[in-house]
């Protein structure tokens, strides 16, 4: 189906259709973007959560193109690097991401998180732009897309969140949900007491300004009243909230069936390899409504493989694609008293919306250095 959609914005470099096949095309100087000028014009917002929505739809239309996850690790240092990318057809460019994570990091006060973005022209292959955003775009792109999973899975009424994980994206995951969900309380836990201290010390002020950007963007005031932020064990988390956001590295499960009661939501998002796990196997064997990104990832990587291993869950079960819920071919939550459990491992699609976002964002601030472009053939 044709696509009015935030992925073109103005700006972006490029052009698609009859009229462009017209002109040769020529090399232009690629850009390199800094991760402070993609922080400029990058941000959760509406236009961004439309944008990761949108490529989900087009993904589960059957226009996009996501090619397997190449994985590297590095046990010594509890290291990964994923390597992800995808062709979302009738765009001008697509994005291909590199991202690592080294849960060592802390150890030296480095954040686990990095990575980068490359646009390449879908006209010629030659690259377009480079965006060292040093794993900021990862973290908006995952964020938004656990805000889309909220949108259509989570009850209408949120009180409370939990949020299992007080790293990066934990933060970004309750930021990112505000877009769709108004809340009062968030509780948090993490292996690390420390890092619960600081996520209770920063969250309250984080949301405030987030509510403060927004409201003032939409023409309001961005008076909020405060939300109250403390951390808790598991058990009461998961047992006193509307939404669990569970994003953790664990190789073992930490929520466990028997804390679910009815009208619970959760989003997992940490278990993206075979070896993570956060969710105990019959979790989502109670649950009665099921939904992940991207199918033959989920089954082969994380909650759903691991539910499928134990026999908590079977091959048959159904499952809706976020693509489905965005697309609204498929029924989101339809009763107030269902557990619904959505867990994300990141898709391609993600990486190219984002990417070109900022791209064309930067495009249109005249942000980056540009770099000449040269050579007669490719190697």
């Amino acid at each position: 189906m044709p696509h009015d959609t935030p992925l073109m914005p103005a700006g972006a470099a490029g052009s698609s259709g009859a009229d462009a096949d017209a002109d040769a095309p020529r090399l232009e100087p690629i850009v390199v973007l800094t991760e402070r000028e993609i922080r400029s014009v990058v941000a959760l917002d509406l236009q961004a959560l439309a944008a990761i929505e949108d490529a989900f739809t087009r993904l589960a239309d059957g226009q996009a193109d996501v090619p397997p996850i190449v994985g590297l690790f590095v046990p010594r240092r509890r290291g990964e690097v994923d390597v992800k990318a995808a062709y979302i057809h009738g765009l001008p460019s697509l994005a291909v991401k590199i991202a690592s994570g080294f849960f060592d990091n802390s150890l030296w006060g480095l954040p686990s998180g990095s990575g980068l973005m490359v646009v390449l022209s879908t006209r010629t292959g030659f690259p377009q732009a480079i965006l060292l955003d040093n794993g900021y775009l990862t973290d908006v792109r995952t964020a938004l897309a656990g805000a889309a999973a909220a949108k259509y899975l989570a009850p209408e009424r949120v009180r409370t969140v939990g949020v299992i994980g007080a790293g990066t994206q934990g933060r970004y995951q309750a930021r990112a949900l505000r877009l769709v969900r108004r809340f009062e309380r968030v509780l948090v836990y993490d292996h690390s007491p420390a890092a619960v201290d600081a996520y209770v010390s920063e969250l309250p002020g984080l949301l405030k300004a987030d509510d403060a950007r927004l409201t003032s963007t939409a023409g309001g005031d961005g008076s909020r009243e405060d939300i109250v932020v403390g951390p808790a064990d598991p058990e009461t988390l998961v047992r006193e909230s509307d939404v669990v956001i569970t994003c953790t590295p664990s190789h073992q499960p930490i929520v466990r069936a028997e804390w679910l009661h009815p009208g619970l939501h959760i989003t997992a998002i940490g278990a993206d390899i075979p070896e993570k796990q956060e969710l105990q196997g019959e979790v989502l064997g109670r649950a009665n409504r099921l939904a992940c990104d991207l199918k033959t990832q989920c089954f082969a990587r994380g909650e759903f493989y691991h539910a499928m291993t134990t026999g908590a869950i079977g091959a048959d079960v159904p499952v809706a694609e976020l693509g489905e819920l965005t697309s609204r071919r498929t029924h989101g939550r339809e009763r107030a008293d269902e557990i619904t459990v959505c867990a994300l491992t990141g898709v391609g699609v993600q990486d190219t919306a984002i990417a070109l976002l900022a791209f064309g964002r930067a495009a249109a601030a005249r942000l980056g250095t540009r770099f000449p472009v040269g050579g007669d053939s490719a190697s």
